[in-house]
């Protein structure tokens, strides 16, 4: 007589053992015998597990009843039972049985412990050993599966129990789990489609569009209509994006330039639009006499469009070096073009200035990034990026269950700005959004601002032009491939810029506000630098009176440019006396300061009003420290070409104006930002352009630099036929 294995075992099925472990919080994962010890270390008693210990059989059953013969009985085999010599696997459905004992015959048999299992156990659990015991067996009393499934009571409670341990088995394996976004790998690589895309700008707005074109149109309002199909992704560096460094520990970062030309080491990514539906209408303002009505009917044109934008973003401090779009399209006629903005920036970049996080809606949101470390479960929220979001339960898209996220950009609508929503898909083990549908209205139309406080209306004002904005589409998800090293923020690497590469020495900037007459230009590679301009003012006494006078009696030069015209230059000079009384003068130099070389053109005054504040202008690089730095081709290589501002031999390009603007904070505009905060410094920058024609294109670009760091801030070069 050979024992029973001394194992515990349990009655209850693989699908209740995880039903226990939901309702008491453990996992779910494993065979039979982990989810016992695991609900055991919980705490449930073996009773309510349904274990018993096997114990040995010691009678002999001698015989049955003629109502129990009634009942089937199950062998493995089908006529003989016969003794197996090695280790039986489980079949997916077993059913526990003892063989009946006969007064003839008496035959060593074994006997399986066993019980239905589902095939999901059948396949994790390991193969069972067979206890060998000593039994006695009717072999006219045995019945065999087949047999006893041909028998109708049977067959029916059998199919019972399939339905229900499968039915039980998919409730516990459908419900969505709770789980926290993934981070992003360099090499992640998501397509998509990107559908119902509409894209309105009137008025104020339009200068978003149109600053990158030139239009002799009225156009009071423009609408893009698209569909297409994206990419996004992370680019994986290799080796020689890392040749400044003493190892390979950072694999996968790239090398980019920040605004000041030094290299950084970042995480590159990449988003590419292909739009093979584009369709452009324009409004015109009305040709009427003395009204200003945008007509209700739109000129249309269709063709197509592509974009691909690419974002830097800092390794350690994961801040963003910069934002390049390079874009190609197609109606009518041919535009190609490149921005680049440096920190904050790209498509609609003075949006994301104004609220961070504004870019989400341009691309798949990154979930971490939206998310962090928050669990994705129903009725989570949270706050992050100005953007406030929800889960809202659990909705399918295609056969997939995915969690539904809404989330709403709290600083449009604290600010009264409009409105800007997300509604978003998200699955496990996608760390961008599956599915994501955007709706935005920017204005300053007070039918959109109810509710807001007089302060914040405006400011409001103030921010937002006339018109308005608005903007939808939807992204949804075509194939997703993911990369294998993690993002690594937060790390330090060699040769990394320092603080004092990065920021002018104070002998080098100039505290003109207090009582100069203008921003230090000193520049030795244009033909007449704006010291030797205003001495031209000098000759022009009876036509330039307005800015003699004013600047004569404490008045300063907010903004002037200098056009050259081949050998000549023509200076546009624009100033603001002390009574904040503001105006223009234009003239031409075409030699030394003198009668003879300095040649009145025109003037006139400004009829907005201009703020006088010499207390709030900074203190500012002279041009000439500027412009060196610009013509450092190990720092900026492309404005040293036949497409950027410099020729190779150091000089500018014969159609390139240079200029300067100041902007401090009047009495409005500070009033309002006192009721928010504190009043801001002014700002001052450098603007470098250039117009040429080339190879049938016509061709643009315009750089912005920070006078009072050199950095760039941004350029954009434009191509058109």
């Amino acid at each position: 007589m050979k024992r029973l294995s001394d194992d515990l075992k349990s009655s209850l099925t693989a699908a209740k053992l995880k039903a226990l472990c939901i309702l008491n919080d453990l996992p779910t994962s494993g065979n039979k015998s982990d989810l016992v010890s695991r609900l055991l270390e919980s705490g449930l008693s073996r009773e309510e597990l349904g274990i018993e210990a096997t114990e040995v059989v010691e009678e002999v059953i001698d015989a049955v009843t003629e109502e129990e013969a009634i009942q089937p009985s199950l062998s493995l085999e089908d006529e003989d039972t016969l003794t197996p010599e090695v280790e039986p696997v489980v079949e997916p459905m077993v059913a526990e049985a003892i063989l009946p004992e006969s007064d003839d015959d008496i035959l060593d048999a074994e006997v399986l412990d066993a019980e239905f299992v589902s095939l999901e156990d059948e396949v994790k659990a390991p193969k069972v050993v067979v206890t060998e015991t000593v039994l006695k067996s009717d072999d006219n009393n045995a019945t065999t599966l087949i047999e006893m499934l041909k028998q109708p009571k049977i067959a029916a409670v059998f199919v019972v129990i399939l339905i229900l341990g499968a039915g039980t088995w998919y409730y516990f394996n459908s419900q969505l789990e709770p789980f926290t976004a993934d981070t992003l790998r360099y090499g992640d690589e998501m397509t998509y489609t990107i559908s119902e895309g509409d894209f309105m700008a009137s008025e104020g707005f339009l200068d978003l569009v149109l600053d990158r074109f030139e239009t002799e149109d009225d156009i009071c309002k423009l609408r893009l209509i698209f569909d297409g199909s994206g990419d996004i992704s992370i680019t994986n560096g290799d080796s020689s994006q890392l040749v400044s460094q003493s190892s390979l520990d950072r694999i996968g970062a790239v090398s980019a330039k920040g605004g000041q030309g030094m290299e950084w080491l970042t995480v590159e990514a990449v988003s590419e639009y292909d739009f093979n539906s584009f369709t452009i209408q324009r409004h015109l303002r009305s040709a009427i006499p003395g009204s200003d009505a945008c007509s209700d009917f739109p000129a249309s044109v269709s063709g197509t469009a592509d974009l691909v934008s690419k974002q830097w973003t800092e390794l350690r401090d994961r801040a963003s070096i910069g934002t390049s779009v390079d874009w190609d399209l197609n109606v009518e006629d041919t535009y190609k073009g490149e921005l680049m903005a440096f920190g904050v920036g790209g498509i609609l970049g003075d949006l994301e200035s104004l609220s961070p996080g504004f870019s989400m809606l341009l691309q798949p949101v990154e979930l971490q990034e939206l998310l962090a470390n928050d669990y994705i479960d129903d009725g989570a929220s949270g706050s992050r990026l100005g953007w406030n979001w929800r889960v809202l339960g659990t909705e399918t898209l295609g056969s997939t269950d995915m969690w539904k996220i809404v989330a709403t950009n709290q600083d449009i609508q604290e600010l009264c700005l409009g409105s800007a929503s997300m509604t978003l898909l998200v699955e496990e083990g996608n760390p961008w959004a599956t599915q994501q549908t955007v709706n935005v209205v920017i204005s300053g139309s007070d039918s959109n601002r109810q509710g807001c406080s007089t302060t914040t209306k405006l400011l409001g004002d103030y921010v937002l032009p006339d018109g308005e904005l608005t903007m939808s589409h939807t992204f949804q998800k075509s194939s997703l491939t993911r990369g294998s090293k993690g993002l690594e923020f937060g790390l330090s690497y060699d040769a990394r810029p320092q603080a004092n590469e990065l920021s002018p020495r104070d002998n080098e900037l100039n505290d003109w506000g207090p009582n100069g007459e203008h921003m230090p230009d000193q520049s030795a590679i244009r033909n007449y630098n704006l010291e030797s301009a205003l001495e031209c003012l000098d000759y022009l006494q009876s036509s330039a009176s307005g800015a003699v006078a004013a600047l004569d009696d404490g008045g300063y030069v907010w903004r002037a440019v200098d056009r050259q015209y081949g050998a000549d230059t023509q200076w546009n000079i624009s100033w603001i006396a002390t009574d904040d009384i503001a105006g223009w003068v234009t003239f031409n130099m075409t030699g030394a300061p003198s009668s003879e070389n300095c040649q009145f053109d025109k003037k006139g005054s400004y009829d907005e009003t201009v703020s006088y504040n010499r207390e709030f202008i900074p203190k500012v690089l002279n041009i000439s420290t500027i412009e060196q730095s610009l013509l450092d081709s190990s720092r900026f290589p492309s404005l040293s070409s036949d497409q950027g501002l410099f020729t190779n031999s150091g000089t500018y390009h014969p159609e390139t104006r240079v200029g300067y603007l100041v902007v401090v904070p009047g009495s409005g505009i500070n009033t309002i930002l006192t009721n928010i905060g504190d009043a801001t410094d002014g700002a001052c920058t450098v603007d470098i352009s250039r117009d040429w024609s080339e190879d049938g294109w016509d061709k643009q670009f315009n750089l912005i630099a920070d006078a009072t760091d050199g950095r760039i801030i941004g350029w954009n070069y434009i191509m058109s036929t």
